[in-house]
């Protein structure tokens, strides 16, 4: 449950991960398909504008931490929203390919440093008793992104796509509003609720070799994590509408599905790590998005268990991708520590930036080898299972240091 002194540090949570991802990221998705329609883009062309956003979230997931050693965190925060705001208007404009490439780096280069230091910052000032409930609910603005762009885009790009990147700028621009009065609660409730104190225990966890490891198989399995989930979060809206021929409002509306599990994931999250633990959470996690990722490409005759399929497989890759990086970053802290997080979430999302920059281009290409997305689903869930075995073997190497 919520109290009202977790609300300032979980909008903080909210607004960072809703534009790093839920807007810088995946509104790309849905708005793919009317690239191509609407001939702004060839296929080929458009969807590699789309690993573009890729690349630039790796370059600013390994530079996010050293940046926020050096830049005070609120300046910091407010420029990475801007610089998201400057991309939507920028995309807005067309230019040409070389141009939208630049304007898509940039949002991606902004959106790894709001996933960074958002909520690593929130991890760093709440209390340890609320890191379970505040630390997974902050990470439902990753499906609040992806649900608002799955209703509003449809409805925009019925006017214009030029309207369309002009809405999601001043979106943008609204959440770095809340996100900046928030902030600046956010440090007098330090002061007053005393989260930085820490056991000693804590502060010294990483140093440990058993430790480094263990968190050393999280971050692995994390890459797995994003070298799998591509597939639906770049080309689903496409591969539905096009592929499957089914149109852009059934796309649209599975779109909408996915970002209604994203919202959700963040709850189960909760629940499973309340109940049984950051690690034994995640593994179910793992398991249950390698099963959904594949399911779309299971033969199944009877045509209402077809849209049965996409319908599970969106709310449950959408439920876990938010899920996944929730729980992620629970056990980092749980293994680590609140003191190093930031530091071992910088790693993580700079991992996971490389591994889905690395898997975007590389299943881009595919797609163009193959001409079709069949064959990424199968790809993609070997590798969430690959994903998964890592994260099993840190639960069973975590048990053997406990015994």
């Amino acid at each position: 449950m919520v109290i009202k002194q977790d609300i300032p540090a979980l909008l903080v949570g909210i607004m960072s991960t809703m534009v790093g991802v839920g807007l810088a990221r995946f509104a790309y998705t849905p708005l793919l398909p009317e690239l191509i329609s609407q001939n702004w883009f060839s296929a080929s062309q458009a969807v590699y504008l789309g690993a573009a956003n890729l690349l630039g979230y790796f370059l600013g997931a390994i530079a996010a931490h050293q940046i926020s050693e050096r830049v005070h965190l609120r300046l910091l925060m407010n420029v990475s929203f801007f610089a998201v705001v400057a991309s939507f208007i920028g995309c807005a404009l067309p230019l040409g390919i070389e141009s939208f490439f630049t304007w898509r780096l940039i949002a991606g280069v902004a959106g790894a440093i709001l996933m960074v230091v958002g909520p690593a910052s929130v991890i760093a000032l709440i209390p340890v008793d609320r890191r379970a409930s505040v630390g997974t609910l902050m990470f439902t603005g990753i499906g609040i992104g992806a649900l608002l762009s799955a209703t509003i885009i449809p409805l925009l790009v019925q006017t214009s796509l030029v309207m369309t990147w002009v809405v999601l700028a001043v979106m943008t621009l609204a959440s770095a509003w809340v996100n900046d009065i928030s902030l600046s609660k956010l440090a007098y409730a330090d002061n007053a609720n005393g989260a930085h104190l820490e056991t000693k225990k804590d502060e010294d966890k990483d140093s440990s070799t058993g430790f480094n490891r263990i968190v050393l198989l999280v971050l692995i399995a994390y890459g797995f994590d994003a070298l799998g989930f591509i597939p639906h979060t770049i080309f689903w809206a496409d591969f539905l509408a096009r592929e499957q021929e089914l149109g852009t409002y059934v796309a649209s509306l599975q779109w909408g599905l996915f970002g209604l599990g994203a919202m959700c994931g963040p709850f189960i999250a909760r629940y499973g790590a309340s109940n049984f633990g950051w690690s034994k959470t995640l593994n179910a996690a793992f398991l249950a998005k390698a099963a959904a990722i594949i399911l779309p490409v299971l033969f199944i005759q009877n045509t209402s268990f077809e849209i049965l399929k996409y319908t599970v497989s969106s709310f449950i890759v959408g439920a876990m991708v938010p899920g996944i990086v929730s729980l992620t970053s629970g056990r980092i802290a749980e293994l680590v520590g609140p003191k190093h997080h930031k530091k071992y979430w910088g790693w993580a999302t700079a991992i996971f930036a490389l591994a889905q920059a690395v898997s975007g281009y590389a299943m881009s290409g595919l797609y163009g080898y193959f001409e079709s997305y069949y064959w990424l689903f199968f790809i993609a869930s070997a590798l969430m299972s690959i994903g998964l075995v890592l994260s099993l073997l840190s639960a069973h190497f975590s048990s053997k240091k406990e015994v």
